[in-house]
């Protein structure tokens, strides 16, 4: 039998690799439906007291609502933990948040548990507990709403773009990244942000028992040490878990009752275990390499622009 030609082999390494590839996948699909399976929080007969983390920006989170309904169903669960480490989100987000944790409250208590930082829509969502337990250095606050929008209208005139449009009213599509917003449209955008600002503003009165005039103050978008919110009335107490356990028990919930973590199921189940996979048995993708699918769950996860009306707490730019 004669040697195969250059084009041979490499057809034959290319048929090899596609097979690989393919059989990873396979097998990939199969362990990821196994791992998300056990990664969904399952109910359990013991008594407990469920933990719930929430992080990062916050959005419209179905999955987090359910979570938090799942709890509320379970009769082992007799107390719910909310971590929160979120500099806020949509205020959308934070509203449904907060609906779902008072809903729960009606049946078994609820405690914020204010970590690294719970700004702006994060303190909205802590305001959902009954009791709110926050680090002396942790940053809260922040309560206020703001609404962002593009503007490339001078861009697009250095680059020569004309975008023309034509709408049933002034104010449709209003703010445009096309043009500058007219003073319409900006009284338009003011009235929207002051109305959502103006829920934010009485939920903070009401749930924290303070007067109105005693919020506003407090509401011009400032953030607040853990220190700083108790004095003002923001938080009910400084400290962590003892704490947290100490006040369940006077809520009739025993505070030796262990802590369970209600994890949410893992949405990147496939990607690691191909990349992984890959990698222990040495196969390359011909042209861009299959480790640089771990790539896209970074940039699925860079959020340019949040949709609606915001309540997050940012850094300010020079």
């Amino acid at each position: 039998m004669g040697e195969f030609s250059f084009e041979e082999r490499r057809l034959r390494r290319k048929l090899t690799f596609w097979r690989g590839f393919f059989l990873l996948i396979l097998v990939g699909i199969g362990l990821s439906v196994w791992a998300a399976a056990r990664a969904r929080p399952q109910p359990t007969a013991s008594p407990h007291i469920a933990r719930i983390d929430i992080s990062g920006v916050i959005t419209d989170d179905r999955e987090l609502l359910e979570r938090i309904d799942s709890v509320a169903k379970n009769d082992a669960a007799k107390a719910l933990v909310v971590s929160i480490s979120s500099p806020g989100g949509t205020t959308y987000g934070g509203e449904s948040i907060y609906k779902a944790l008072r809903k729960l409250s009606a049946k078994k208590p609820v405690v914020a548990d204010v970590r690294t930082l719970a700004a702006s829509a994060g303190y909205m969502i802590a305001l959902g507990g009954d009791h709110i337990v926050a680090g002396e250095t942790s940053i809260t606050g922040s309560i206020g709403v703001l609404m962002q929008y593009p503007q490339a209208s001078e861009l697009l005139d250095k680059i020569g773009i004309k975008v023309n449009e034509e709408k049933s009213a002034p104010l449709k599509a209003e703010p445009s990244p096309f043009h500058p917003a007219s003073d319409e449209a900006k009284a338009m955008i003011r009235a929207t942000i002051m109305d959502s600002y103006g829920w934010f503003v009485d939920l903070v009165a009401e749930r924290r028992a303070l007067p109105r005039e005693t919020v506003l103050p407090l509401a011009d978008g400032r953030i607040l040490t853990g220190r700083q919110a108790l004095a003002a009335k923001l938080v009910d107490e400084l400290g962590g878990d003892d704490e947290i356990r100490a006040w369940l028990e006077t809520k009739g919930v025993d505070k030796a009752l262990p802590m369970v973590e209600w994890k949410a199921p893992s949405k990147d189940g496939l990607l690691p275990l191909l990349t992984g996979m890959a990698e222990i048995f040495g196969l390359t993708a011909p042209e861009a390499g299959l480790s640089s699918i771990s790539h896209l769950r970074e940039i699925r996860s860079q959020n340019l622009f949040l949709d609606g009306l915001l309540s997050v707490w940012q850094v300010g730019r020079d």
